[in-house]
C-alpha cells in the first residue's frame, strides 16, 4: 500500500504556464512538466536563496523530501534547456 501524498504549501501562482525555445512552434516541441512543488522548491532555494531547511518548513515537508523534489526539478529544467524542450508549469497551483 502506497503512502498518501501530503498537501504541500505552494505560495505562488505564475502568470505564464509555458516556456519554450524561441522560433520553434510549440506543437513541434517535446515538453517537460514542472509540478507545482518542483516549481516552488526552485523558487525558494535557487531564486530567493533560502536554505533547504527553511524552504522545507515553508512548504511543510521534510528536508529529504524537498531535496528529492529539487533534484527532480533541476533535472527537468536542465533537460529542457539542453535538449530544446518546452517547460510546462502544471496548473494545479493553489494559493
Amino acid at each position: 500500500m502506497v503512502r498518501p501524498k501530503l498537501c504541500r504549501r505552494i505560495r505562488f501562482n505564475p502568470n505564464a504556464v509555458y516556456f519554450k525555445p524561441r522560433g520553434i512552434p510549440l506543437k513541434e516541441l517535446k515538453e517537460v512538466i514542472l509540478l507545482p512543488d518542483e516549481f516552488e522548491s526552485v523558487k525558494l532555494i535557487d531564486l530567493m536563496g533560502i536554505s533547504q531547511e527553511e524552504s522545507a518548513q515553508k512548504m511543510q515537508i521534510s528536508q529529504p523530501t524537498l531535496s528529492r523534489i529539487l533534484k527532480s526539478a533541476r533535472k527537468k529544467i536542465a533537460d529542457a534547456i539542453i535538449n530544446g524542450k518546452a517547460v510546462k508549469l502544471e496548473k494545479n497551483f493553489k494559493k
